[in-house]
């Protein structure tokens, strides 16, 4: 059920996030699988009403910051793009994004257990989050996300009230093919 129960609302309640459950959400994520255990993953995160929240919303794109203001934290996925080889030099790390997604994704999946819910964007300032949060070159910046209570749809502009439900998916004939892209899934 939680797989089907976890979508992307833009309406939120304004109310905080108790710690634990905020640490809960990042120990979910903390245990998702990531190639050669490297967990390259990190979290960036502001808590509504914190000395850094101002600066998180204003990195968001407009149309993001004017739904995401009410959400209860706002947080910056970034990746490192490199890892460690036995001999001290360093090769690519070709999975980060996948494995950070992996995370983003347990996380997700805990914001419904704990009664949130998470909307993922990617609508934001990606210059603007490295420069000014302080991100090293060896690391991307992937996505961000806002966490809160879900809100009635009132506070939302008109056009998105309609749209403040969950999304339908792509049948499985479009997403999986057996033994070359675009082939059916028949045996």
């Amino acid at each position: 059920p939680s797989f089907i129960e976890r979508w992307s609302p833009r309406a939120f309640e304004p109310v905080d996030i108790p710690r634990a459950d905020l640490m809960t959400l990042f120990e979910a994520a903390r245990w998702a699988p990531s190639a050669f255990n490297s967990q390259p993953w990190r979290f960036i995160w502001s808590r509504r009403g914190d000395v850094n929240w101002d600066l998180f919303l204003s990195l968001l794109i407009p149309f993001n910051a004017d739904w995401a203001k009410n959400a209860s934290v706002l947080c910056f996925v970034v990746s490192k793009t490199e890892q460690a080889k036995s001999d001290g030099s360093s090769q690519p790390l070709v999975s980060h994004a996948y494995d950070a997604g992996s995370a983003w994704m347990q996380l997700a999946l805990q914001t419904i257990k704990l009664g949130y819910h998470a909307h993922g964007m990617t609508g934001f300032d990606f210059d603007g989050v490295r420069e000014k949060l302080g991100v090293p070159d060896d690391y991307a910046v992937d996505a961000a996300f806002a966490v809160g209570k879900l809100g009635s749809p009132d506070g939302l502009p008109e056009k998105l009230r309609a749209r403040e439900v969950p999304s339908d998916r792509l049948p499985l004939e479009e997403i999986c093919s057996m033994g070359a892209f675009g082939n059916p899934n028949e045996w």
